[in-house]
């Protein structure tokens, strides 16, 4: 345990070299690097990315959502993100049994994960169709 003592701070994050490898120069060149000289390269900054749904049109409208587990809920958006997470106000959740009887509860303001999220509707618009697929099998 004696000769420990004299390897301290050596072999920890591979840190060695000149400058020990705490950013200053090096990490100062290498920026300059990236970002070039004179603005050149700033033509060729990625597209930015847009969100496969456009969810604007739909802000202070009610929707109604679907999750996993078969819960439905209707309220009214008030922010989303990329990730598809939810803010719905006015939220009432519609719970259904085997018999098809429908009861709703309110739950006033939601935050909505969306990797739960199954479908997104909105309210105004949305009629209920007969099934098209239910026809061609009586035939």
């Amino acid at each position: 345990m004696a000769d420990r003592g004299g390897h301290r701070g050596r072999g920890r994050g591979g840190r060695g070299g000149p400058g020990g490898g705490r950013g200053g120069h090096q990490h100062q060149h290498s920026s300059q690097q990236q970002h070039g000289s004179g603005g050149q390269g700033q033509g060729q900054e990625k597209p930015k990315k847009e969100n496969i749904l456009d969810l604007k049109k739909y802000m202070d409208k009610r929707v109604t959502a679907k999750f996993n587990g078969g819960r439905e809920v209707t309220g009214v958006l008030k922010g989303y993100d990329a990730l598809m997470n939810l803010v719905l106000d006015d939220v009432e959740e519609t719970l259904r049994d085997d018999e098809g009887n429908e009861v709703t509860r309110p739950l006033g303001l939601v935050v909505v994960r969306g990797t739960l999220l199954v479908m997104l509707s909105p309210v105004d618009g949305s009629e209920v169709i007969a099934n098209p697929f239910l026809q061609a099998q009586e035939e």
